[in-house]
């Protein structure tokens, strides 16, 4: 995914992907963001709750990864303690799924 002037310029979400290595539904996960970003420019994070580093989001979504937050360009970074108020897809997402929650990130922060 090569980021053009034009592109980064249109971007307005950040998409985090938490994710676990050998995870099918994350490969699925990954191929629907990559689709998504066919259509639509994002920023895009990955967090490998396995990381040492990830305890807290391990904790948090140890048996339920794949899943994504989807937050306003601007946001300040993803916090496990305010996870709960974060707009996400768990497990199972199309990208039409994901370009709604950006739509709704959109339209509610704006």
């Amino acid at each position: 995914m090569r980021l053009t002037a034009r592109l980064f310029q249109q971007q307005t979400c950040r998409i985090t992907l938490f994710t676990r290595a050998n995870c099918g539904l994350c490969t699925r996960a990954k191929s629907a963001l990559s689709n998504v970003w066919d259509a639509r420019a994002f920023d895009y994070r990955e967090v490998d709750i396995i990381e040492p580093a990830s305890k807290k989001w391990r904790d948090l979504y140890d048996l339920d990864v794949p899943v994504i937050h989807v937050s306003k360009i601007t946001a300040p970074e993803e916090d496990p303690k305010l996870a709960s108020k974060a707009v996400k897809l768990m497990h199972r997402f199309d990208p039409e799924d994901v370009q709604a929650k950006m739509d709704l990130v959109e339209k509610k922060e704006s």
